[in-house]
């Protein structure tokens, strides 16, 4: 009987152990609920596929759903974050930066939701709202058409059916709306131009995007879709991302540790290299010994390709980055041990007038005579003959070679015909509170107005490097 009893306990306690083990196996195994998982579009193990996330020739569409209460999570959220519930007047919270365009403190919440993609889901995906003026504006207005994040396994602890989750091969992904833009092809064709002239960049595409608000599919118009910095653009275009990156929100002035947020390595408390540079940019030898002031300045940044971006961006006109407002860039500790620099948020560039949040300010001009030394980044360099010198030729070989008038009409008709049936239609009409658009013919003569502003602009440069 004893030995009976033991027999029937031990094949108990196996039995109990093998189940158990069958549960874990279930529970952490990705995708293990959903039917459309599959290691090339949901898996961590794949290379990202740049062809299939940001094609250049077509306008891919992305369908996300929002619960009732989602939809009341995230206004409840803004809320009490920054002082307005959707479509009110409300205000900045107290504590909110002074700059331009800023609106409230912290990020907004995620909230866990499906995204519908080519006929197949991805489960419990991330999606929170971003931004600073884009976003103030679109909220306070009531306007659907939201700049928002996605984050394919922000909920991996809780659902850890979905751990390791990507989207063919990407874990983040930014949704741009083209706020402030009527053209709503800036944030594309100027990443590529930036690019083209040899300046490392985020890649972007067009999208058609659908987002149910807990009320039914409502149609949100064309995004551009942005390549997130510390995902994959880094690793990417740099070869490797083991340095640090940060996204900073300084003038260079000074070392103030809140000021850079670290996107990696964010457990070491390690801030050195940006805290050389700075001490290098701002030493008492600038003036005595600028000789040496280069020298240690190149050890700590790459000076020369910040030259290059400075070329390329104060030739567009960009109103919403370093010399107007302390933010939209990133720095990345490259291979080489210097930090180099990474041009981010390119909606409100490439126009003659500051709008939206940045109305009333200054964009960088070309001789940059008018920063003052509260710009060190911008007023040293352009004090250095050497430096200035080299700007200079930078900003000819720019216009000669990429930013000719022939060469920017292709470009901006090429991406004016592809979104065209997808914002006036046939295709599909962005209208009402799910635009930015005012009309039609806003977005149709803002082609014009691009190609005028090119034309302005390579007049300036032939006069300033002439």
């Amino acid at each position: 009987m004893r030995l009976t009893r033991l027999i029937l306990f031990v094949a108990l306690v196996v039995a109990t152990g093998a189940c158990q083990q069958k549960a874990i196996d279930e529970e952490v195994e990705p995708g293990s609920t959903n039917s459309d998982w599959t290691e090339e579009t949901h898996s961590n193990t794949v290379d990202p596929n740049y062809a299939v996330v940001f094609p250049q020739e077509q306008v891919n569409t992305l369908e996300i759903t929002l619960t009732a209460a989602d939809w009341s999570a995230i206004r409840s959220d803004m809320q009490e974050k920054f002082g307005s519930d959707f479509g009110g007047s409300g205000s900045s919270r107290p504590g909110a930066g002074n700059q331009p365009g800023e609106f409230g403190t912290g990020d907004p919440d995620y909230v866990a939701v499906p995204v519908k993609f080519n006929g197949k889901v991805w489960e419990k995906v991330g999606f929170r709202l971003k931004g600073n003026s884009s976003l103030s504006s679109a909220w306070r207005s009531g306007i659907y058409k939201l700049p928002f994040r996605l984050h394919f396994d922000r909920f991996e602890d809780d659902y850890p059916e979905i751990k390791n989750q990507r989207f063919y091969g990407f874990k983040e992904l930014s949704m741009s709306p083209g706020y402030s833009d009527n053209s709503l092809i800036r944030e594309k064709v100027v990443a590529d131009i930036f690019r083209s002239a040899g300046v490392p960049a985020a890649r972007t595409a067009f999208y058609k995007v659908y987002i149910d608000f807990g009320e039914g599919q409502k149609y949100c118009g064309v995004y551009t879709m942005v390549e997130v910095i510390d995902d994959t653009m880094v690793e990417n275009q740099f070869g490797e991302d083991q340095g640090n990156i940060y996204k900073p929100e300084s003038s260079f002035r000074q070392f103030t540790q809140s000021e850079f947020e670290k996107k990696n390595n964010e457990t070491e408390a390690d801030y050195s290299d940006v805290q050389a540079f700075i001490t290098a940019l701002n030493a008492s030898n600038r003036t005595s010994d600028p000789a040496q002031w280069r020298t240690n300045l190149e050890n700590t940044f790459n000076v020369d390709h910040y030259l290059k971006f400075l070329a390329v961006n104060n030739t567009i006109v960009n109103w919403d980055t370093y010399g107007a407002i302390a933010h939209n860039y990133y720095l990345y500790n490259s291979p080489t041990g210097k930090l180099t620099w990474i041009p981010w948020d390119h909606n409100m560039s490439m126009t003659s007038s500051s709008t939206g949040g940045m109305a009333g300010m200054r964009a960088v001009s070309l001789s940059m005579s008018e920063v003052t030394q509260s710009w060190p980044l911008l007023r040293y360099v352009a004090d250095d003959p050497v430096y200035y010198a080299r700007y200079k030729e930078y900003v000819r070989a720019f216009g000669q070679s990429v930013f000719t008038s022939a060469n920017m009409d292709a470009l901006f008709t090429k991406y004016h015909t592809l979104i065209s049936p997808y914002v006036i239609g046939p295709e599909a009409t962005e209208s009402g509170k799910y635009t930015h658009l005012s009309s039609s013919a806003s977005f149709t003569s803002a082609l014009s107005s691009l190609k005028s502003h090119v034309s302005t602009r390579v007049q300036a440069v032939n006069d300033f490097v002439n």
